[in-house]
C-alpha cells in the first residue's frame, strides 16, 4: 500500500520508466481517463496500457529514463514536471512533460500529460519509417 497520493504517482511513473506495464496497470483505475496531449483521450486501463506498451518496451521506441523534477499534491490531485528520455536506435529525445493525476481509492482515475509534439517528432518520424 502506498502511503500518499504523491508517492503513488511517483511509483507509477517509475514503473513506466522500467517498462513494466503489468505493474503500471495496477496503479490505474479500470475506467481511468488518460489523455496524452496532443493525441485523443483514451478511456480504460487496458486501452491505456495497450497504447503505451510499444512506446515503453522498445517496440516503437523505449522510455529510457524519467526524471521527476517537481511534484506537488493537493488533496487527490498530483501534478508533476518531468523529463523523459525517449530512444529509438541512434535517435534520442529529452521530452519535457507536465502531468496531472487524480487519485481515488489508491488508484489513478484521471491522467493527463502535456508535452510538445514537435519535440518528439524525430522519434515519431523514425517509427513511421
Amino acid at each position: 500500500m502506498v502511503a500518499t497520493h504523491s508517492e503513488l504517482v511517483r511509483e507509477f511513473c517509475q514503473s513506466l520508466a522500467q517498462g513494466d506495464m503489468a505493474r503500471s496497470r495496477r496503479f490505474l483505475h479500470d475506467e481511468v481517463h488518460y489523455h496524452n496531449q496532443p493525441w485523443e483521450p483514451i478511456t480504460g486501463a487496458q486501452a491505456a496500457c495497450a497504447f503505451l506498451q510499444p512506446f515503453v518496451d522498445g517496440t516503437h521506441c523505449r522510455l529510457a529514463e524519467m526524471r521527476i523534477l517537481h511534484q506537488v499534491c493537493e488533496g487527490t490531485t498530483v501534478m508533476n514536471a518531468r523529463e523523459e528520455l525517449w530512444v529509438r536506435g541512434e535517435i534520442s529525445v529529452m521530452l519535457p512533460v507536465a502531468g496531472l493525476f487524480v487519485v481515488a481509492d489508491d488508484v489513478i482515475t484521471r491522467w493527463v500529460d502535456y508535452w510538445d509534439l514537435a519535440t518528439l517528432r524525430p522519434i515519431l518520424d523514425a517509427i513511421d519509417t
